[in-house]
């Protein structure tokens, strides 16, 4: 479909690491201001620490075009959501088709840098590619329980004031991503709320790890912040 341009990415610091895993990884970013001047909200249930500390800041989230790409595919799924969908599925069907030829395995990450609740959104992406695996983060801590698509898998992100959330969401044998202090090439506390952490920075593919705390190294603003929701380690 013309005027969308591509809505995935294929080629980042992320998806590297997980080539070098055997797959081959599409993730959509959007703008993910909490209240746009569209009047969309993005991040619904994120904090002000979230917030503040962003991922969209950090690595080639840094320049302008990057930043004014993400907006526009953020205008795009709002003025036109039904057309959106369609280019997502031509996309990942083309991701599909390369995976395959290159002996891969293709895996997609729709909220890169947002936090939508894509399987009531599109209901269709997940059947229509029952073969590829999609994965997201979450604030949203009831998502974590709710009935979801089969190739869905998602790890709860905790946030300042949301432990208690966390650790529900761990007693019920889930995953939780806990940003720590740690400096970049330091290594990661052994343990968050007595569960032994994993180093998440090795790779992004989530849904190849078990349940329990994956530790991840504040980036960007984040590497700065006060508010809590960046642990102290």
């Amino acid at each position: 479909m013309k005027g969308f341009g591509n809505l995935l990415t294929v080629a980042n610091a992320k998806t590297i690491k997980g080539e070098k895993l055997g797959y081959l990884t599409g993730i959509l970013y959007m703008s993910p201001e909490r209240q746009g001047p569209d009047g969309r909200n993005m991040c619904e249930y994120s904090t002000p620490g979230c917030r503040a500390g962003c991922l969209n800041t950090a690595g080639r989230g840094t320049f302008s075009n990057v930043q004014a790409g993400r907006a526009r595919k953020r205008a795009l799924f709002v003025a036109y959501p039904t057309e959106f969908v369609l280019h997502l599925h031509v996309e990942i069907a083309a991701l599909q088709r390369r995976a395959k030829h290159l002996g891969m395995r293709p895996v997609v990450r729709l909220n890169g840098t947002t936090d939508l609740d894509w399987p009531t959104i599109a209901p269709s992406l997940f059947t229509a590619f029952p073969r590829v695996k999609f994965y997201d983060y979450t604030k949203h801590a009831p998502r974590m329980t709710a009935p979801r698509p089969a190739n869905y898998d998602l790890t709860y992100s905790r946030a300042e004031g949301r432990d208690a959330a966390a650790r529900a969401v761990l007693a019920h044998g889930g995953r939780v991503a806990v940003v720590f202090s740690t400096r970049r090439g330091q290594p990661l506390p052994k343990l968050w709320e007595d569960y032994r952490v994993k180093d998440g920075d090795r790779h992004d593919l989530r849904f190849l790890e078990r349940s329990g705390v994956v530790g991840l190294r504040a980036k960007g603003r984040a590497r700065y912040d006060r508010s809590g929701f960046v642990v102290t380690a």
